[in-house]
């Protein structure tokens, strides 16, 4: 993944060039990023999709995360970003059956890594089951669901702890279903502003007239 090759930017969106996944988080280019969030609506509660990502994952292993997300290569358009969605949790979903939730600029600094991304948001609305979802083992350990209300609440303050329920997988992609307690340092320390602005856009789609489906 280190070679993938991304369009960078400069802090105005003006393409400058083409450089390696590496390069792009070494220098801190900006560049181009899929974001989806799943949800559904199972007894009159809404719920949001976390994936929890493999241990061997070089950043942010073993924590939980965006349903499904990734880079646009240099060779897409942000609608083909939704192709990770198949080959990270192995169901077919289609860019027309995404909802646009908007777009964020956020920055993340660690040592070696600088990771400045323009992520292009979306919603899907999922009527599967757990069991019809087959995970890459060495993108993917578990999917996981919260109440999104909960899930709200924790990052806006208001809950220390958040329930979750869902299954990880073995080596051979066998699944274990599971429920656990969780907290906001099991989640990939993307910017609080981001998942309050994620989180705003989804409880507009949900309090508003407009079918998700």
């Amino acid at each position: 993944m280190e070679t993938e090759r991304l369009k960078i930017m400069d802090h105005k969106r003006n393409q400058i060039g083409i450089a390696t996944r590496k390069e792009v988080h070494r220098l801190g280019f900006w560049h181009d990023a899929f974001h989806c969030w799943f949800i559904s609506e199972e007894n009159e509660k809404n719920y949001i999709y976390l994936q929890h990502r493999s241990n061997s994952k070089k950043d942010y292993p073993n924590l939980l995360d965006i349903t499904a997300a990734g880079h646009i290569l240099s060779t897409e358009t942000i609608e083909e970003g939704v192709r990770e969605i198949k080959e990270e949790l192995g169901i077919n979903v289609s860019f027309q059956e995404l909802v646009p939730l908007g777009e964020v600029e956020y920055s993340v600094t660690k040592p070696n890594f600088i990771d400045n991304e323009i992520a292009h948001i979306f919603l899907f609305k999922n009527h599967k089951s757990f069991e019809e979802f087959s995970l890459d083992k060495d993108e993917v350990a578990g999917l996981f669901k919260a109440e999104f209300n909960n899930f709200s609440e924790m990052f806006f303050g208001n809950r220390e702890e958040l329930f979750v329920e869902g299954f990880e997988i073995n080596e051979l992609g066998e699944k274990s279903f599971i429920n656990k307690v969780v907290n906001i340092n099991d989640f990939v320390p993307h910017q609080l502003s981001y998942y309050r602005f994620v989180i705003q856009k989804i409880n507009e789609r949900l309090t508003s007239n407009v079918n998700l489906d």
